[in-house]
């Protein structure tokens, strides 16, 4: 199988310019077209996507919004910004939509800047128990600039402790509330949460950054019909590019436009907003949801053959893409199998698992998503089959013969799956 970039190679303008680069991301290529990828936060876009994140709309500044620019020559970008807004809100069946945000942590800091103060108290997932940097974790902005208090899942059965949430949320009175993780394998109560945010007085943020195409696909139950906010990126389960948005009722749209820009950004960045564009209305058709049924089936497929191979896996299984499993009863932490998972061509990340006594850069688990495999257009039966390769890895991360024997065989399964967008 040919690993050349879409442009031929001895044409290409990157290769013409900057010999290094070019070879860097043709390294970079051969590693996505004979590798399985299975970080839970990452897929593969459509051609089309791939090819506007490409085009001349880079060269464009557009600061401000359709009809309202600081800049001339908007009357193109306008439209696509409108394109884009308008499509998010019918996929989501939302009131208002800001598809400016370079990225999710911008997104959710929109948010925090529209329903908080400095200061202020809001409560969401602990991030050693599934959340996300960005909920508060000290280091980030979010923990810096505000008061964060943490609930976690229960002890027994790794689930989110919905009686926890609620004390803490009555005892601590937070303005905000925040649904959503980047390691939880289970469907959200996101009616529940808001039934805690209505009793306190909060405003209900959900930042469904990973699991937005089974949202979008109407397969997991849809936040923005009972959250003031929803944030997302525009990649993972939703296959677009690397970006996010802010979905909100419309009482906030002006306080939300004005926190995405001026607030926290200049330009967007409109080669990526046509991207999204393009991937809202891939998300709208029919194929989509059965993409993202296949996603669900794929990941349950996996974690049944990981669990029959002796990986236990937190909360028991998955509902959505992802599943974190335990490595530590194969007498080694996250860190070896990760390492020893990418020398056979499986790439994945070291994760903690809830009460993990291990340190975070060397934690009792791994975590494993389906959605880049199912792209590809991989099964049940191929999953399956990955399932057993991982847990021959994992009895065998001493063993470098095994592990080059895993690897050729990748190769031989994965040259009959191409990667979208790569000739």
């Amino acid at each position: 199988m040919s690993t050349a970039l879409n442009l031929d190679q001895s044409t290409s303008p990157i290769e013409a310019a900057d010999p290094a680069v070019f070879a860097a991301i043709s390294e970079e290529q051969r590693r996505q077209v004979e590798g399985l990828e299975l970080i839970a936060s990452e897929n593969y876009t459509s051609e089309a996507i791939l090819a506007a994140a490409g085009t001349v709309l880079t060269n464009k500044y557009a600061e401000g919004y359709p009809g309202r620019r600081y800049y001339g020559g908007c009357e193109h970008v306008d439209v696509i910004e409108n394109l884009a807004r308008d499509r998010a809100k019918e996929l989501f069946t939302a009131e208002h939509a800001n598809v400016q945000p370079h990225a999710g942590s911008q997104a959710n800091m929109a948010v925090f800047m529209t329903a908080l103060e400095p200061g202020d108290t809001f409560l969401a997932m602990d991030l050693a128990h599934g959340g996300h940097l960005t909920h508060g974790m000290r280091l980030n902005i979010s923990g810096k600039y505000f008061n964060a208090v943490h609930y976690g899942v229960r002890e027994d059965d790794q689930r989110i402790d919905f009686d926890q949430v609620a004390r803490l949320a009555r005892e601590h009175k937070p303005k905000l509330i925040i649904a959503g993780a980047s390691a939880y394998p289970r469907e959200i109560d996101h009616p529940k949460f808001a039934e805690i945010a209505s009793e306190v007085g909060a405003k209900l943020m959900v930042d469904m950054a990973h699991y937005s195409g089974l949202v979008a696909a109407r397969v997991h139950n849809n936040p923005a019909e009972v959250a003031d906010f929803v944030t997302s990126t525009s990649h993972k389960t939703l296959r677009g590019p690397r970006s996010g948005f802010v979905l909100c009722r419309s009482e906030y749209q002006k306080d939300i436009d004005r926190n995405v820009f001026p607030g926290l950004q200049g330009g967007p960045l409109m080669h990526v907003v046509a991207a999204k564009a393009i991937c809202f209305q891939e998300a709208l058709q029919p194929s989509f949801r059965t993409y993202v049924e296949q996603v669900v089936a794929n990941a349950q497929a996996l974690a049944a053959t990981l669990t029959a191979g002796g990986l236990k896996l937190t909360s028991g299984g998955t509902d959505n893409h992802l599943m974190l499993c335990d490595v530590t009863g194969f007498g080694f932490g996250g860190k070896v199998a990760e390492e020893a998972l990418d020398r056979a061509g499986i790439t994945c990340n070291k994760n903690m698992i809830p009460y993990d006594t291990r340190k975070p850069m060397d934690p009792s688990g791994v975590r494993f998503g389906s959605a880049a495999l199912t792209t590809r257009g991989m099964k049940e039966a191929e999953m399956q089959q990955v399932g057993g390769w991982i847990l021959d890895v994992l009895r065998n991360v001493d063993n470098e013969d095994a592990v080059a024997r895993i690897c050729e065989a990748i190769r031989e399964l994965t040259a009959d799956f191409p990667v979208p967008g790569i000739r």
